[in-house]
């Protein structure tokens, strides 16, 4: 029997060519059909022990989940995922499957892995498609007031969660928009925001209220949250959102953006719709992004569809280093993205009137593993290199952003300004947990999912048998 079923190909997933789509911001793939669906379900093991369970960080039910699928019960499956997953339609299309719930599928040990990514997206999709999906169980109100400041994945999880135990839950937001880094930080074509305003407005339904701008540090304290608003624990769920720069001549030109900017500018604020939305952009014809993981990769991508001629990634690394999903590098290469490898910037260069048109690069090699394990870039002496570009977006890490914590006394950080917390997230000051970038570093939406989960649970604890 399980022979039968790995012999059934993975199903492709049908996408957009790429000619058509590195000039538009409609999403990339266009997902499973009911039958493509089903057939891939098909090919699941429904291991006694799935070790694919293990490798995700909130451990979904993925056997329990897919073996639905294969059986046509759909409105079974979405509430499977939803026991544990708060935002399914999200995790389909940005988790990197591949080193997690993928990674560990046993049919991947001979053939390719169960689809498990593709179908959690197909589910999601289909139950918004619905309107009469039950919604899951909402335990007795327990009279505890919640509050979880940040609504990026972490938020959403630990929101979603709190709200099925009983308690009453509010997540403030910065912005104008609840999503967090899944609105501002990842591309249209990537996640519409469509979709994400969908998984919020899910929580809503289940009885989350959401404030949006409400910056807490600066229109509200944390102390203040607990002791006048009468909250009975908070969540910071925050992220890593400060901008981190080269550090080289030339920085300040103008034309130059951190990618926290240029990608919260074209997506949150829908500069890729002008003059519909009156965002200012720079548009530049020959761009160059610094940096080789997912955030670059959605920043030379924007940056073609915003109708650049030529765009270039400049790392200094070789391709076998990118920190990027592989899907992510291979819908970029397929675009017409130009990758210069083993390049680390030395300068850039400006006009007279202080606008950015080239950037001096030095030619690296790779030399011995530094503390991550990847081999540390050496510059080759006496090989540098000029690259003509009138734009420039660097996207090679950020910080955390000290608001909270500098009007937070007790909560502890480290030296990097990053909250300190146990396993669970609780902080040093009681009454506060933490997770996700602003524990971490900046890191995955479903591992701050994960670290929300966690949270949750210890919330709850607390609130049911104190601190």
């Amino acid at each position: 029997m399980s022979d039968k079923k790995e012999k059934t190909p993975r199903q492709k997933m049908p996408e957009q060519a790429p000619d058509v789509r590195r000039r538009n911001f409609e999403e990339v793939p266009h997902g499973y059909t009911a039958e493509q669906a089903q057939l891939e379900a098909s090919r699941c093991l429904q291991c006694k022990k799935p070790s694919c369970v293990e490798g995700c960080p909130v451990n979904v039910g993925i056997p329990a989940f897919i073996g639905r699928i294969q059986e046509g019960d759909f409105v079974g499956a979405i509430l499977k995922l939803w026991e544990k997953n708060s935002f399914p339609a999200v995790c389909g299309r940005v988790c990197p499957q591949e080193s997690q719930c993928e990674g560990r599928c046993i049919v991947g040990k001979k053939d390719e892995p169960v689809a498990i990514g593709n179908l959690e997206r197909f589910v999601a999709d289909w139950a918004r498609s619905q309107s009469d999906i039950p919604m899951p169980p909402i335990a007795e109100k327990t009279g505890k007031k919640v509050a979880v400041v940040g609504s990026g994945p972490g938020g959403i999880t630990v929101a979603g969660d709190l709200i099925r135990k009983g308690h009453e839950v509010t997540m403030f937001e910065a912005f104008h928009k609840p999503g967090g880094v899944l609105v501002y930080g990842i591309p249209e074509f990537r996640l519409p925001k469509e979709i994400v305003a969908h998984e919020v407005n899910f929580l809503e339904r289940l009885g989350v209220k959401v404030e949006c701008n409400i910056v807490v540090g600066r229109v509200v304290t944390v102390d203040e949250l607990l002791n006048e608003e009468g909250y009975d624990a908070v969540y910071l769920g925050v992220g890593a959102g400060l901008p981190t720069f080269l550090g080289v001549p030339g920085e300040n030109l103008m034309g130059i953006y951190s990618a926290n900017e240029y990608l919260t500018r074209s997506n949150l604020m829908k500069a890729y719709l002008f003059p519909e939305y009156d965002t200012p952009l720079v548009k530049g014809k020959n761009v160059v992004v610094f940096g080789g993981g997912n955030v670059a990769m959605d920043a030379l991508r924007t940056s073609m569809r915003m109708g650049a001629e030529s765009v270039k990634c400049i790392y200094r690394r070789s391709h076998d280093e990118l920190p990027a999903r592989a899907a992510e590098i291979h819908h970029a290469e397929e675009e017409q993205i130009e990758f210069f490898f083993l390049h680390s910037p030395l300068r850039f260069l400006g006009d007279d009137k202080g606008w950015l048109k080239g950037v001096e690069l030095q030619e690296m090699k790779l030399g011995e593993p530094d503390a991550s394990g990847r081999r540390r870039p050496e510059p080759i002496a006496g090989s540098t290199k000029t690259v003509e570009c009138d734009m420039a977006i660097i996207a090679v890490g950020s910080g955390a952003n000290p608001l909270v914590t500098a009007t937070t006394p007790g909560l502890e950080v480290n030296k990097w300004g990053y909250i300190v917390a146990d396993e669970a997230g609780k902080t040093k000051k009681p009454g506060v947990w933490a997770g996700g970038d602003i524990v971490t570093g900046a890191a995955t939406v479903i591992l701050a999912a994960g670290a929300g989960r966690k949270a949750a649970d210890s919330i709850h604890e607390y609130l049911t048998w104190g601190w």
